[in-house]
């Protein structure tokens, strides 16, 4: 399903392929979820920001205290490249409580949405805050920072081709624990207006074993150049998952551009299967859960060789202009999350001359 819907105020959610300054994340710390495994959870995120630098891009870390967190990352982490922020936080997964950056043609805006961690499973009332506070210490450039928390909206949740086109999961926006079940319709609207969305695609299918997020979009399936989607596949019968998956695949097959011509589709291996070590759970591995910075694609693998080769050979399929850099990432797992989910991009426009 998909809804058209017409956009008088040409506003500009931008796509994700577009130029990057920053990207945004915060380290784990010992009383958040992460306290069980703090080092290994500390040696992932190493691990990440290592990965990071050799991007044109700056690493804004957020951390409980900056002299702490500089000396974890002695060695490894640039002045030029990484700038330590002291800040309060609930979680690390700075990718649904980051701001999401549009283009008006009054000019460009920071929105914060609110954030209700997905949807009161959690606690958040740190992570709620943490877009104002960066705003007022001028870290985001507070004239562009407007206060939209009065809609829920998690950045994992929508996908944007920079025209006016969004995908995203009924089971996510319109669960009733975020906007109050409002309709695919009443969404559709929300979108409109704060994200310049005249053409919304409803996935209703798609789920994956051990995912918090209710469908998060970003775990399932992501909008790249050329009308073209990538998402996760599953060719097992056996598992679990492939159902649900093979649902979504031939909802893709029926979606139409603005224009109204077929997605090109670009399918993802599913990961094999990762348990969680101390209770046996599935963990939500998932290929679509990369990042981009610029010219480089931030692949998130799991110590499976083939399937990890496999999935950083297909992306290029969609980008093939893009390096494709492989990162470990089966201690984020361990916290239901991927690489996408603990970093959140931003333009130039979103930093302030300070940083």
């Amino acid at each position: 399903m998909y809804y058209r819907i017409f956009n008088p105020m040409k506003i500009r959610f931008n796509a994700e392929w577009e130029p990057v300054a920053a990207v945004m994340m915060a380290l784990p710390e010992a009383d958040t979820d992460w306290e069980y495994i703090l080092p290994e959870a500390q040696d992932q995120y190493i691990r990440i920001v290592k990965a990071l630098t050799e991007s044109n891009v700056k690493i804004l870390l957020l951390c409980r205290n900056t002299e702490r967190a500089r000396s974890i990352f002695k060695d490894i982490a640039p002045e030029d490249k990484v700038c330590f922020i002291q800040a309060e936080y609930n979680d690390t997964w700075t990718r649904d409580y980051g701001p999401l950056c549009v283009e008006k043609d009054s000019g460009p805006r920071i929105l914060d949405f609110g954030f209700n961690a997905w949807g009161m499973k959690f606690a958040a009332d740190k992570d709620n805050l943490v877009n104002l506070g960066l705003a007022d210490r001028h870290i985001f450039t507070k004239s562009l920072y407007r206060n939209k928390r009065e809609f829920i909206l998690e950045g994992g949740s929508v996908e944007s081709d920079g025209k006016g086109t969004v995908l995203t999961t009924s089971r996510c926006l319109c669960s009733p624990n975020r906007n109050g079940g409002k309709s695919k319709y009443m969404i559709s609207e929300e979108l409109r207006n704060n994200l310049g969305a005249d053409h919304v695609l409803w996935l209703d299918h798609g789920a994956l074993e051990g995912d918090d997020t209710d469908s998060h979009i970003d775990t399932l399936a992501r909008i790249a150049p050329e009308n073209t989607i990538i998402f996760t596949g599953c060719r097992d019968f056996d598992d679990p998952q492939f159902e649900e998956l093979l649902k979504m695949r031939a909802q893709l097959e029926l979606f139409r551009t603005a224009e109204g011509e077929p997605y090109n589709l670009v399918e993802l291996p599913l990961p094999d299967p990762v348990y969680d070590p101390d209770d046996g759970s599935r963990l939500p591995a998932t290929y679509c859960n990369y990042l981009i910075l610029n010219d480089t694609i931030f692949m998130p693998t799991y110590a499976s060789p083939a399937k990890d080769l496999l999935a950083c050979q297909t992306v290029k399929i969609a980008f093939p202009n893009h390096k494709v850099v492989g990162v470990d990432c089966r201690t984020l797992l361990r916290q239901h999350g991927s690489l996408h989910c603990a970093t959140m991009q931003l333009p130039e426009f979103a930093i302030d001359q300070v940083i």
